[in-house]
């Protein structure tokens, strides 16, 4: 079997492999080992075959994952529990509250300081597991 075989197999293999995880990497590597086996094709050394495929391995990769990063995430779905009303059980002396919501109590603070404190809010935003509260409903 002559070398420019040997390259497209494991090319082959590569984008295969591909083909089971989705993530582009290795068939930038199989498509490098392609062009190696291109370069054996052409009648260039070994050291010369192993050159191409490296430097377009490292060249595709590096394609393949701004590729992976520039593609935009969907919006992510506002969370359904902006707008609810919460019932605060107690107001601290730092700003923060307790409040009951879905049964259990939450940490709360409100949106700014001169935010009226009630018994009745709305949670207009989240940040980690607080809720941040408006004394007016958010705007649907």
């Amino acid at each position: 079997m002559s070398v420019e075989w040997a390259w497209w197999i494991v090319a082959a293999v590569l984008v295969g492999a591909e083909l089971l995880t989705g993530t582009f990497y290795l068939l930038a590597i199989g498509m490098a080992v392609a062009f190696g086996g291109v370069a054996a094709f052409a009648g260039a050394s070994l050291p010369m075959q192993f050159a191409v495929a490296g430097v377009l391995g490292v060249v595709l990769t590096v394609v393949a994952h701004r590729l992976r990063l520039s593609r935009a995430t969907p919006p992510q779905q506002p969370s359904l529990d902006i707008g609810q009303s919460v019932r605060v059980d107690t107001w601290n002396a730092d700003g923060t509250a307790r409040v009951s919501y879905r049964g259990t109590t939450w940490d709360a603070e409100t949106v700014t300081p001169e935010v009226p404190q009630a018994a009745t809010m709305y949670i207009i935003a989240t940040r980690g597991s607080r809720l941040i509260l408006s004394d007016r409903r958010p705007p649907a």
